[in-house]
C-alpha cells in the first residue's frame, strides 16, 4: 500500500452470500485508537503492523524546534540524515520513535527508481514488499517552499531536490513508515512530507546504490533496461540511531 507514487488497487467481492448468521446481530467493533496529542496517531487495524511497535508519543505540545541527526549504517555504507522538527514536527516524532523501537534495523530498502524525473531508494518497510507499515498513520505535513519544476505547464509540480528525506505515502494522510531519498533531483506533486536531508557521506552511499542499476522482472522487456524496481545492490538498513538521548 505504501507507494511513492500511488497505485489504485480495487478489490470486489467475487461473491456475497446470504446466510441466517448474515442477519444476526453484529458486535459494535472495537473504537481505532488514536493519540490524544496534536499528531493524531491512528492505528490501522486493517493494515497491520510488519513488526510490534506501539504508537508514538504524542506530546503536547510537539517538539518543533531543532535538528536532530540519525546515522543509518546500511550494507552500502553510511547514511547519514539530519531531521528538521520544525518542517515536520509530527513526522520527525513518528521516526524517531521507529528508531528508538528497532522498527527499521534490519530491513532492506525495496525500491530504487531511475526515472528522467524521479531518481529515488525508498525504505522503511520491513516486509520489503512496499506494502507493510507500523500499523499507524498520521497527516501529511506538506512543503510550501519547494521550487517549481521548469517546463510544467500546471505550474503544480515542485522539485525535490538531491538530498532530500520525505514520507512515502498511498494518499492523503496515510504516512506509516516508508521514507525516500532522493539522489538525483526529482519532480513532483507536493504530496510527500519532506522532513529532513542526507548528509554528504550518504549521498556517496545512494550515489553507489544508483550506480548498480535495478534487477530486471518478469515485466522487462528484453533488451531493456528496468527504472524502477529493486536495486542490484541490495540496500539493508542494520542500525537506525538517533544521535541523542531524550529525542523521541
Amino acid at each position: 500500500m505504501k507507494r511513492l507514487l500511488v497505485t489504485a488497487l480495487t478489490v470486489g467481492a467475487l461473491l456475497a452470500a446470504v446466510t441466517p448468521a448474515a442477519t444476526a446481530a453484529t458486535a459494535p467493533a472495537a473504537p481505532v485508537k488514536v493519540t490524544s496529542g496534536p499528531c493524531q496517531y491512528t492505528a490501522t487495524p486493517d493494515d497491520p503492523a510488519v513488526r510490534p511497535v506501539s504508537l508514538p508519543p504524542d506530546p503536547r505540545p510537539t517538539p518543533d524546534r531543532g535538528k536532530v541527526e540519525v546515522l543509518i549504517s546500511t550494507s552500502q555504507g553510511a547514511l547519514p540524515l539530519r531531521l528538521d522538527r520544525a518542517q515536520a514536527p509530527c513526522t520527525v516524532q513518528s521516526f524517531l520513535h521507529l528508531a528508538h523501537q528497532r522498527f527499521y534495523d534490519f530491513t532492506t530498502c525495496h525500491r530504487l527508481t531511475a526515472y528522467p524525473t524521479l531518481k529515488v531508494l525508498q525504505c522503511g518497510d520491513p516486509s520489503a514488499t512496499g506494502e507493510g507499515g507500523p500499523g499507524y498513520k498520521f497527516a501529511d505535513e506538506l512543503p510550501t517552499t519547494l521550487p517549481p519544476a521548469p517546463n510544467d505547464p500546471t505550474g503544480r509540480r515542485r522539485i525535490y531536490s538531491r538530498g532530500l528525506l520525505a514520507m512515502a505515502n498511498a494518499g492523503p494522510d496515510t504516512n506509516g513508515s516508508q521514507f525516500f531519498v532522493v539522489y538525483g533531483d526529482s519532480t513532483l506533486l507536493p504530496n510527500y512530507t519532506v522532513f529532513g536531508t542526507v548528509g554528504a557521506l550518504g549521498l556517496h552511499t545512494l550515489d553507489r546504490v544508483a550506480a548498480g542499476g535495478i534487477k530486471p522482472d518478469a515485466d522487462t522487456p528484453p533488451g531493456t533496461t528496468p527504472v524502477d524496481g529493486t536495486p542490484v545492490r541490495t540496500t539493508e538498513l542494520r542500525h537506525v540511531l538517533p544521535l541523542c538521548l531524550f529525542c523521541g
